[in-house]
């Protein structure tokens, strides 16, 4: 198999990852942070060790603002609905995903918030810049928006943007499913307030586990329960980690997640980008020899886009060719990848599209091949 699914998870877990997830299972058995045995405190270290490289890696105050969650699904939701509050305004961008627009979509709806979509100026970051600068009210608390497109690989101008949000006094809450372990993210440096992981992309984590990295409070939870401390009180701690926190954590997930930064951190962020990068620009050369191919964006280039690349063949569904690259042994994602705003602006609501996106483990042999299968569709 091909795989060059890689924007829905990553396919190839480094040995590393593997390891240390089974060495979790068969190792650190106890829970942590709800026993005072040694098995139990050895777990509690495996986790606060996870948060410290996490920390350090986005640029963090301190580990205590790094949450596990679910998914990263679950961290854009308790940023969402845990900071906003009636009458709020958020401004997102015209590309967002369906984690950001759904939740927000739901806040709408019950009459609890408002928001505006700020127009993404393909190849003109100063552009983009302004869309968002241009949709600024008295109300507005939040701009939340992804770091780059599940769709087009586009990158937003996300260190603009969050000198923006300081200067105004508005939060800001960024994305990073398809950024995190592939772009540099220093939430110091971009005034980030919110960073949402999802480590199975990018830190090729196990799926099943989630990162919130949060430099603000949250106020309110979207999940209440047991966190090992506190216990004589039935209210929420309101402290990170714990707050957020409530449940049994996904302690193999945790590992995994901590191997997955040592990886990326042994192989180089870069050198994994511009691995990644000049495999869409072969990718992307090699499509442009093809009859009818259908491409939506300018030529994949470092530091503008993510290793993320959508085309289509004639006016043919993108079902079809994903299914065509199926039995030919090719994984890709082809269809409306959960971002339905992004394919309004493509005009590609009705076809989708059919997603590339290789990793660290894909090859320029692979990638030949591809386009080999693709000349005979």
């Amino acid at each position: 198999m091909i795989y060059l699914d890689n924007a829905a998870t990553t396919g190839q877990k480094p040995q590393l990852v593997q390891k240390a997830v089974l060495n979790a299972l068969r190792e650190n058995a106890a829970n942590p942070g709800r026993s005072g045995h040694q098995l139990s405190m050895k777990s509690a270290i495996l986790v606060y060790k996870c948060r410290e490289k996490l920390a350090e890696f986005f640029g963090a105050s301190a580990p205590e603002h790094v949450v596990f969650t679910q998914n990263c699904t679950q961290s854009i939701n308790c940023v969402l609905k845990g900071v906003l509050s009636p009458g709020d305004h958020v401004i997102v961008s015209s590309l967002e995903h369906n984690a950001v627009m759904r939740p927000l979509e739901t806040l709408c709806r019950n009459r609890e918030i408002t928001y505006d979509m700020a127009e993404v100026i393909f190849d003109d970051l100063d552009a983009t810049y302004r869309s968002f600068e241009r949709l600024l009210r008295p109300e507005t608390k939040m701009i939340f928006c992804m770091h780059a497109s599940n769709v087009t690989g586009h990158v937003l101008p996300i260190a603009q943007i969050g000198e923006l949000c300081r200067k105004k006094g508005i939060v800001f809450g960024v994305d990073a499913a398809q950024s995190a372990g592939m772009l540099p993210i220093s939430m110091e440096k971009m005034k980030i307030d919110y960073l949402c992981i999802a480590p199975h992309k990018g830190l090729y984590a196990p799926m099943g586990i989630g990162v919130l990295i949060a430099e603000k409070p949250i106020p309110k939870t979207i999940l209440e329960g047991g966190t090992g401390t506190d216990s004589v009180n039935f209210a929420q701690p309101n402290l990170l980690p714990e707050q957020l926190e409530s449940g049994t954590v996904n302690l193999p997930g945790i590992a995994g997640v901590s191997a997955g930064i040592d990886f990326v951190s042994q192989k180089g962020i870069d050198a994994i980008y511009r691995h990644e990068t000049a495999l869409l620009e072969q990718f992307y050369d090699g499509l442009l020899e093809i009859p009818g191919v259908r491409l939506y964006t300018a030529r994949p280039q470092m530091g503008r886009f993510a290793p993320v690349l959508s085309f289509n063949l004639r006016d043919d569904e993108s079902m079809l060719v994903g299914q065509y690259l199926d039995r030919l042994g090719v994984a890709v994602r082809a269809g409306l990848h959960c971002a339905p705003a992004a394919h309004q602006r493509l005009g590609t609501i009705d076809v989708g599209t059919v997603r590339v996106c290789p990793s660290v483990f894909t090859n320029r042999e692979e990638i030949d091949r591809v386009l080999f299968y693709l000349k005979k569709y």
